[in-house]
């Protein structure tokens, strides 16, 4: 039995040793599904303390392969989990549902401000099994404390779907009321969320194996390099990044990760008079069902974002110049 509480309470923990093609041999976690003598696929995985550790598993994929109780502790997979989806009435929002949905996610609670008021897609949304309209406006602080005191033990993946995307920088704005409801609906509203269910997803983190598992934020990869022809929605992007960072480092005591998908533009109405590549609704959604599965923390959707990702590394001042040509 390992020495280790943390394996000790967990027993019987599954560790064995694997050839490598390349020569060495590795002490490594291994799959339910892996057989001796047979290949395997080996990948890094972040453990609940957030360090990479080496993980073995079948060369294909077996049935109910995601069900391993190791795997699952290494990952957020939403199969069996119940989800929280801040923001029902965008349609990223729906595509999340859908995606949660299809990945088996058991129950996912949609956020909707003003529930009373009608909107597109919502007869879609209701007749989802396991779809749960709740009222939430992440702008409000009483309504986020509400909700998270009716729901908040029972949310294990909370996906953050704030849309609030103005054009316009610094000059061209007159007054500071665009820039207050950008910082009251990126920021506050993530303050406001964190502060309602952090705390309680940060007790669940190791209820077995379907505990409270990952936090999600969409964000704009533009909060990494300014865009100044959105150049205030790009700050509030960055502000958020920098909220997600804090609340990873108090989330890990917990085992909850904190997972940051990054996409260029959405196809989206707020980006009609953007020039493509753009990135569909659907694929985000697919691109956080794929994250959480993989156990990844950080993602970059879309030839946009991967584009500025691989600049930012080669050459950040040359990536400065060219946005704000």
């Amino acid at each position: 039995m390992p020495a280790d509480v943390h394996f000790r309470e967990r027993a019987p923990w599954r560790v064995g040793l694997v050839a490598m093609d390349c020569g060495p041999k590795l002490v490594t976690h291994l799959h339910a599904d892996c057989e001796e003598g047979k290949s395997v696929v080996m990948s890094f995985q972040l453990d609940k303390s957030g360090q990479a550790v080496a993980f073995a598993h079948p060369e294909r994929e077996t049935s109910n392969m995601a069900d391993d109780r190791q795997w699952r502790e290494m990952t957020a997979d939403p199969k069996f989990r119940r989800a929280l989806v801040t923001n029902g009435r965008s349609i990223v929002g729906q595509e999340v549902v859908a995606a949660l949905k299809a990945a088996g996610a058991s129950i996912v609670f949609v956020g909707v401000a003003e529930p009373w008021k009608p909107f597109r897609g919502e007869d879609t949304l209701r007749a989802l099994e396991g779809v749960e309209i709740v009222p939430l406006d992440i702008g409000d602080e009483k309504s986020v404390a509400d909700l998270a005191a009716d729901i908040g033990g029972k949310v294990d993946i909370l996906v953050n779907t704030t849309e609030h995307v103005r054009s316009g920088g610094l000059l061209d704005r007159q007054g500071t009321s665009v820039v207050r409801d950008e910082i009251d609906q990126t920021y506050l509203g993530f303050v406001h969320l964190a502060q309602a269910f952090g705390p309680a997803m940060r007790m669940r983190g190791s209820d077995g194996v379907n505990s409270a598992a990952a936090w999600v934020n969409i964000l704009s990869v533009y909060a990494l390099a300014n865009w100044p022809m959105f150049g205030a929605y790009s700050a509030s992007q960055a502000a958020a990044l920098s909220l997600s960072h804090s609340l990873r480092a108090e989330l890990r005591p917990g085992g909850v990760k904190v997972v940051n998908v990054f996409t260029g533009p959405l196809d989206i109405e707020w980006f009609q008079t953007v020039p493509p590549p753009k990135v569909a609704p659907r694929v985000v959604a697919n691109s956080i069902v794929s994250a959480l599965k993989r156990g990844l923390e950080d993602v970059f959707v879309g030839d946009v974002a991967e584009d500025i990702r691989q600049r930012l590394a080669a050459n950040p001042k040359a990536v400065e110049r060219e946005l704000g040509a």
